[in-house]
């Protein structure tokens, strides 16, 4: 096991490339699983969650190729082998195995899946997604079995708006017979970017992007070449990051319409932004004001990057509100932020940050991806080092991150842990 070390304190400045998205691979890689002939995506990120879903790829029968953020897939040899466990476990978006691999066998046995602790997470509206189409779907020893003789296209209402649900059902649609739609759907653009692949390979989507999607079911899905969208959680990482510690800064590589409500509370907080077709250079304003967040589902303020701006927050002139909408279990990184002179209070679902004050490096722990990704920030704003464990929830979701910080002028470093550290990391 690794730590990360961090000597803050310094300014940044330069250029940083930001990888494909997170969010979209997680759901690309197993819509493969739909065709009939090799699928091709370009521009993946090289991130643990990528490598975890390849080699469920291949676990189930795929030939899979990795190389430079390029990654085909050919489906043509995969069979419905049972995923109860092991590396399911691993990752959240496990559950878009279940929807490719009903939408295409007609069954699947999927473990219940892992990924970041973020409090209850409830997969209740891809079940009832399944079942409108005509899946039986029962919880057996903790993996989920789904089972159809086939799949007919139906109407569907969301209870809740779930990306996860959204995906999913827009899975295991494309090859169902008729008309499938998806009412009160979710309108992230990685829905979007999911629904250009599955068009590509030949289904017929309408509405991707609205809340009302539109399937027609076809009998074939075919082979294709896509690129990933940008990832605009880890765009807006850099975005507050530049905010927090920079001297100018570079973005490149992003879609600014997706990241318009971060742009808007970084400009409300003092900081300049500058927009262009695919970049934005970001750069500290005089001084940092003080704002309230609220985090709710796209277009809104993106609950990923809640974490990271409450760390910005800590400098800000002023007192500061902070509410997650979208997971109340989401503020395991204020404990953290506190070891650091962080001057911070929960109350329910709101963190309340007095800002103005100087964090000091301190050994800290992430427990989940985009915590890590607010203590990075943390730390680099720090005097002294900081050491945070717990990368691997960092790797899930950043793609080479000490080597981007590192070409932007940050002093940080990965270092082995000595095995009392790791005993102590358990304890």
């Amino acid at each position: 096991m690794e730590k990360l070390k961090i000597a803050g304190g310094y300014p940044l400045k330069g250029s940083i490339r930001v990888s494909g998205a997170k969010n979209s691979a997680v759901a690309l890689i197993p819509a493969t699983i739909l065709a009939d002939s090799p699928v091709t995506i370009e521009g993946l990120p090289d991130i643990s969650d990528v490598q975890t879903l390849q080699a469920l790829m291949e676990e189930i029968g795929g030939q899979v190729r990795f190389e430079d953020g390029e990654m085909t897939v050919d489906p043509r040899q995969m069979v419905s082998m049972p995923l109860p466990n092991g590396r399911v476990k691993k990752l959240r978006a496990s559950y878009y195995l279940m929807g490719a691999m009903l939408g295409k066998f007609k069954k699947a046995v999927i473990g219940l899946p892992g990924g970041c602790h973020l409090g209850p997470r409830p997969i209740d509206q891809h079940i009832k997604g399944f079942e409108a189409l005509g899946a039986k779907v029962t919880n057996e020893q903790g993996a989920i079995y789904l089972r159809a003789d086939e799949l007919k296209g139906a109407r569907i209402y969301l209870d809740v708006v779930s990306v996860g649900a959204t995906i999913n059902i827009m899975l295991a649609a494309v090859l169902a017979k008729g008309r499938t739609v998806i009412e009160n759907a979710a309108k992230e653009p990685e829905i979007i970017d999911v629904a250009t692949l599955l068009t590509n390979m030949g289904a017929k989507i309408k509405g991707a992007g609205t809340d009302i999607i539109r399937i027609d079911g076809v009998e074939h899905l075919h082979g294709c070449r896509h690129t990933i969208i940008p990832d605009r959680i880890e765009a807006g990482t850099f975005m507050i990051l530049a905010a927090a510690v920079g001297e100018g800064i570079l973005i490149d590589n992003v879609i600014p319409q997706h990241l318009e409500s971060v742009t808007a509370k970084l400009r409300e907080a003092g900081v300049q932004i500058e927009v262009a077709d695919d970049q934005m250079f970001v750069s500290r304003g005089e001084g940092l004001k003080a704002v309230d967040i609220k985090t709710l589902v796209y277009p809104g303020f993106p609950t990923d990057l809640q974490q990271p701006f409450t760390s910005l927050l800590t400098r800000a002139n002023g007192s500061s509100i902070v509410t997650d909408t979208i997971y109340g279990a989401r503020f395991k990184h204020i404990d953290e932020l506190r070891r650091m002179n962080g001057k911070i209070k929960v109350e329910g679902r709101s963190a309340i940050i007095d800002g103005s004050v100087q964090l000091q490096g301190a050994k800290v722990k992430a427990s989940d991806l985009r915590a890590g990704a607010a203590l990075v920030i943390a730390g680099l704003m720090a005097e002294g080092v900081t050491e945070v464990t717990g990368l691997e929830h960092i790797d899930r979701g950043y793609s080479h991150l000490v080597e981007k910080l590192s070409g932007l002028g940050a002093t940080i470093w990965r270092e082995k842990m000595t095995q009392e550290e790791v005993e102590q990391l358990k304890s």
